[in-house]
């Protein structure tokens, strides 16, 4: 299968870094993946017969103009132009999320989608958006929108829902979708803290951003909540319509009373979903031992799925972080080469 590669940020990278160190593996269980062409905004690489990827690893160390690289790099971006080759069977979109206009990823998915060609994305804002006209558009042209990275990274927290629960009727879903959250409520939990403290390691260690509201706000957990209640609800909910709220008004003292009640804070999403309405939000949650959630901690993820005749389905794991990520993004396009469809 050729790919070409839209976003060369920290998860595009790391899934180089992955096709690389994967390699000898997806030999072995016959898949060659060719990467066509990489794109940043300005620049980029591209080789009709294949770009060397550690020959561009080791350039990309020290160097991060694209289009200095000596095999294919160039300056000029024109991505519709460079689809109209017909070189790629799937174009991985990871630029960086505009939850606001979904823009540029939204552009793109669209061109390549109406050119008859599979896109797989970690990109949150088109998904948000626009699903049920992206999805329309990949039916009508045969093709798959595969979007596993966009709710959970690499928690199959979609893929889950859709393959898995397949022929029920999901009624509730409940998620613990941020690990950043996670990780400082773990810490104040542990060592004590306050929330202030708590958050500068995380910002130390590169598990929170430099401006960490998205995550610690809630926001980051309902844009998750909202794709997954839209794909997986076939609703057409608003990130307006969900009551979020965060974690920063959280003390230290309300940690250690939990603590007395054996109980732990989780920052949940939750939707449920009856014939007569349908109730989402994001809040400060205190969960008790029998609840399945209760024991995801640190950068860990899980979502629990209520369905009318399959049961619960809770799926635990997926640790934050580019590797993950990029994994993800992996497994998206295995599924797309064993010929699983997504879209149905």
């Amino acid at each position: 299968m050729d790919l070409g590669i839209i976003g060369y940020g920290g998860v595009g990278k790391a899934f180089l870094k992955l096709l690389i160190e994967k390699e000898q593996y997806l030999i072995s269980k016959g898949i060659t993946l060719k990467i066509i062409f990489i794109l940043k905004s300005n620049c980029g690489v591209y080789n009709p017969e294949g770009i060397d990827l550690k020959d561009l690893a080791e350039f990309s160390e020290e160097k991060s103009d694209l289009a200095s690289y000596p095999v294919g790099g160039f300056d000029r971006v024109n991505l519709d132009h460079l689809l109209d080759n017909s070189d790629i069977d799937i174009l991985v979109e990871l630029t960086p999320t505009n939850i606001h206009t979904g823009e540029p990823a939204l552009t793109h998915m669209k061109i390549a989608l109406a050119k008859g060609i599979h896109v797989v994305t970690a990109n949150k804002g088109p998904i948000l958006l626009a699903y049920h006209e992206l999805t329309e558009l990949a039916e009508e042209k045969g093709v798959q929108l595969c979007i596993g990275c966009t709710t959970g990274g690499a928690l199959p927290t979609i893929n889950g829902g859709l393959i898995d629960l397949a022929g029920a009727t999901i009624t509730s879903i409940e998620g613990l979708l941020n690990g950043t959250t996670n990780f400082i409520l773990k810490e104040m939990e542990e060592k004590e803290l306050s929330y202030e403290e708590a958050l500068k390691i995380a910002q130390r260690q590169g598990i929170a951003e430099t401006d960490p509201s998205l995550d610690v706000d809630g926001w980051d957990t309902a844009t998750k909540l909202l794709i997954l209640t839209n794909v997986l609800m076939k609703t057409d909910e608003k990130l307006e319509d969900i009551k979020v709220e965060g974690i920063s008004q959280i003390t230290l003292e309300d940690i250690k009373k939990a603590n007395i009640e054996g109980k732990k804070y989780k920052l949940i999403g939750k939707t449920v979903k009856t014939e007569e309405k349908i109730e989402i939000g994001v809040k400060l949650e205190k969960l008790d031992k029998n609840h399945p959630l209760y024991n995801v901690d640190g950068k860990n993820k899980g979502v629990k799925y209520t369905s009318d005749s399959l049961g619960d389905l809770t799926i635990i794991g997926g640790a934050s972080g580019v590797i993950p990520a990029a994994a993800s993004i992996l497994r998206d396009i295995i599924i797309l080469h064993r010929g699983y469809k997504i879209l149905t």
